[in-house]
């Protein structure tokens, strides 16, 4: 379908454009900005004026519960909720069930997406068998059958050389290998964050230094294998600091952060409301600072939503017994909006804030995703940044109902998202 995207103001980071401009979409790429290629007939157009047309958004941890956890969500809702929220582009973990090691399990994932022609569904393989940490996965088949890298979930490897093992092979082949850098032992079965709130609630906590004795271990192997690792999801300033120094140094390294640590802290668990139960925890104000000034120099080289749809029955329970995990796809645009209106020391925070969701984290990824270059695929988003939205089950499309922002009164809301050239969901 040849689209016309008219009066919108284009914000693509990636390209450094920001500016009010018509786009052009024929045979599901992007044909032109600002005038009309030779020849063009839009069959449909849609008026952006006093709307922001972006790249679609490219999230790098959403769990979109198939195969396996069906009565926590499906394909179909959890694709809708990615529209919805302008994202095109998602990256899933590998802890489905069964876990995502073997070849048939991905392209069956893969192939099921494609019927559903919405968000493009890009898979983790898990790195050992059965998420276990013990053998190695076949990860030159499980590249084939489609995985982008490979990756543990929230299963730590306690034995390194098994570690090493799979760094050594990532690098002879140039694979990426995705880790949540979290100490296998300390911190084991903690709920919240280990301070002086979790004491005064009686909740077990998770310290910092889980986080930061797993990443000096990830860097010792990193240097001795010269693999290229993402981090994911990383929650605390101590962390920050870690990976600062050792991009400094040169190692091959990128890190994420979730949205929900932008913007709470372990003081939003209130009186034990589950749905701030997230892994890893949310931290302290300072830490939360740190992650807000992170975003700022360039540290994280991405936001996600880490999109853990809950259902009632696991989530509806007390607070240490209830599963963690929040709804996440349709917030992330929403929150990071709020962000960026927050950074009043800087007037190009919304491009900054549309570049850690776009092209920054296609780049981490190594995915063709994230640009409005030419002849790049057409999944563009467009959305009010002035309309405000309140956050309550009913607005969400996820089958995954729960988040720490419900009754939040947010502002930005996506109108239109065109996937690979097709309209893919209009408000």
């Amino acid at each position: 379908m040849n689209l016309h995207i008219k009066n919108g103001r284009v914000i693509d980071p990636a390209n450094g454009i920001d500016a009010v401009q018509d786009l052009y979409i024929a045979n599901g790429k992007i044909a032109a900005l600002g005038s009309a290629p030779a020849g063009f007939e839009a069959e449909r157009s849609i008026d952006a004026a006093g709307l922001v047309v972006a790249p679609g958004l490219v999230d790098l941890s959403a769990r979109l519960r198939e195969p396996g956890y069906e009565y926590k969500a499906t394909l179909e809702s959890e694709m809708q909720a990615a529209v919805q929220g302008g994202v095109t582009t998602l990256v899933c973990p590998p802890d489905t069930d069964p876990v995502l090691d073997e070849p048939g399990l991905v392209e069956m994932l893969k192939h099921r997406a494609r019927i559903l022609n919405q968000a493009n569904v890009h898979p983790l393989g898990a790195l050992t068998v059965g998420l276990k940490g013990k053998a190695l996965t076949e990860m030159a088949e499980l590249t084939e059958a489609g995985c982008i890298g490979f990756a543990q979930a929230e299963s730590p490897i306690t034995d390194t050389t098994v570690l090493l093992r799979a760094l050594q092979y990532a690098k002879t082949f140039g694979y990426t290998v995705w880790l949540r850098p979290q100490d296998p032992y300390i911190g084991f079965g903690g709920v919240a964050h280990a301070g002086p709130l979790a004491s005064r609630l009686g909740l077990s906590g998770v310290p910092v230094m889980s986080e930061t004795i797993a990443l000096h271990t990830i860097f010792e192997l990193m240097r001795a294998s010269g693999a290229r690792v993402h981090l994911c999801r990383i929650s605390s300033g101590a962390a920050l600091e870690l990976i600062r120094a050792a991009k400094k140094e040169g190692l091959p390294v990128t890190c994420d952060v979730g949205v929900h640590h932008l913007h709470m802290t372990d003081a939003d668990i209130g009186f034990f409301d589950p749905n701030a139960r997230l892994t890893p925890p949310l931290r302290s104000q300072r830490d939360r600072e740190a992650i807000r000034a992170a975003l700022l120099d360039g540290t994280i080289d991405a936001v996600c939503s880490d999109h853990t749809p809950v259902d009632d029955d696991e989530k509806l329970l007390p607070f240490a017994e209830a599963s963690p995990g929040a709804t996440g796809l349709e917030l992330l645009l929403s929150l990071m909006l709020k962000w960026a209106e927050e950074q009043h020391d800087h007037a190009d925070a919304l491009p900054r804030a549309i570049g850690k969701i776009t092209h920054q984290p296609a780049r981490t990824a190594g995915l063709p995703a994230g640009t409005l270059s030419v002849g790049a695929s057409a999944d563009v988003v467009v959305f009010d940044p002035q309309a405000r939205w309140l956050v309550a089950p009913a607005a969400l499309a996820s089958q995954g109902k729960h988040t720490p922002f419900l009754g939040y009164e947010l502002t930005g809301q996506v109108r239109a998202t065109v996937v690979a050239g097709h309209l893919a969901w209009q408000r």
